[in-house]
């Protein structure tokens, strides 16, 4: 179980992974010595799995975001991780019910996603059918988690 002083920590740093040690301790109105101990023993524990850069997609030309759920034969045991070695796939999923896949790719376009379907996806060993679903528009996209007043860790 994650304590409060804790807890206030780790949403802190979902707000902004980059901010100083020295502000978090500020807002924390605890010693920066004390925050960077904990905030390392919760790395240690594997509370705070890593910390990432977030790009902008559109200076990238990545705009298109689709969903394809990609069925694939029972036999097959290394397709996740095949569709996880393709660059433009940012998610992974293998999801309940007929043997299936749920990817996430960001792509220039349709025509760009068009080719990775075919090139690609489909030439995994036991794929037998996709079903894509192009985002028109998205409201939210984040890697944040909803951390309550009580939080329990899994060991």
């Amino acid at each position: 179980m994650i304590d409060e002083t804790s807890l206030k920590i780790l949403k802190i740093l979902q707000e902004k992974a980059r901010i100083p040690n020295v502000e978090v301790a500020r807002q924390m109105e605890m010693a920066p010595s004390a925050v960077l101990e904990r905030i390392r023993k919760m790395e240690r524990q594997g509370i705070i799995d890593g910390y990432e850069v977030r790009l902008n997609p559109d200076r990238f030309n990545r705009r298109q975001v689709a969903f394809v759920q990609v069925q694939v034969s029972a036999d097959n045991t290394c397709a996740g991780e095949a569709f996880a070695a393709i660059p433009e796939v940012q998610e992974v999923h293998y999801v309940a019910g007929d043997d299936s896949y749920l990817l996430k790719l960001r792509v220039a376009d349709t025509e760009e996603l068009g080719s990775i379907l075919r090139e690609k996806i489909t030439q995994v060993n036991g794929v037998t059918a996709t079903r894509t679903a192009t985002v028109l528009h998205t409201y939210k996209e984040t890697a944040k988690l909803p951390l309550l007043d009580t939080v329990h860790i899994k060991e």
